[in-house]
């Protein structure tokens, strides 16, 4: 019951409650240069995606955590969900900045990373590791994707997401070293498969 009412508590804040970082963003204090709309509208698509898989984070985090018996585990996991508290708060900063609005849909992403980490965390905790470890690889790519794409101009959001990359990559390199378990090659594609399509509405709903 408690993991249950904790478990409740977490998706309340997250989909409902403005989140509050621990840390300051690595947008403040970067000067920012005027935007055109196409570039402000492009800017809060690519961070509507970011804020969706802080949100999906949030959920597959808390999800673990909630299922493994590992006191250790427990731990690492509830101190990724902290600092990927603080990504959720950056993002929902930069998209309220360029006069975007998250996604429609984030509660369906959540119930969707929640049922997706309770089931790996029913394997083992070294596939729920596993998957940890592949979660945070593929959004580390996406977010060097997004540099990419994210107009030159927008010193602030691009600041963000430099940060985000490297939190993510550390996440991957933690938890690979904790005794992760390598997914089987179908299990990859899958994720890469349904990130796509998560990624591809967010980018519009």
């Amino acid at each position: 019951m408690d993991s249950f009412l904790i478990a409740a508590d977490a998706a309340l804040k997250t989909l409902f409650a403005k989140p509050a970082a621990a840390e300051p963003s690595p947008a403040r204090g970067v000067a920012q240069q005027a935007l055109s709309a196409p570039e402000r509208r492009l800017s809060g698509a690519l961070m509507r995606v970011n804020h969706v898989g802080e949100v999906c984070a949030q959920a597959l985090y808390t999800a673990q955590a909630s299922v493994t018996s590992d006191p250790a585990l427990r731990r690492d996991l509830l101190e990724a969900a902290r600092e990927e508290t603080d990504h959720l708060a950056w993002t929902q900063e930069r998209l309220d900045a360029l006069g975007a609005r998250p996604s429609l849909l984030n509660p369906l992403w959540y119930a969707g990373a929640f049922t997706i980490g309770l089931v790996a965390a029913k394997v083992s905790d070294r596939a729920s590791l596993g998957f940890v470890v592949e979660t945070e690889r593929q959004v580390a790519q996406h977010l060097k994707g997004h540099l990419g794409r994210l107009p030159q101009a927008d010193h602030a959001s691009r600041a963000v997401v430099v940060r985000m990359q490297a939190d993510e990559e550390r996440h991957a390199a933690h938890a690979l070293a904790s005794g992760a378990l390598p997914l089987p090659a179908p299990a990859r594609w899958a994720m890469r498969a349904a990130a796509k399509v998560m990624t591809t509405t967010a980018h519009y709903l």
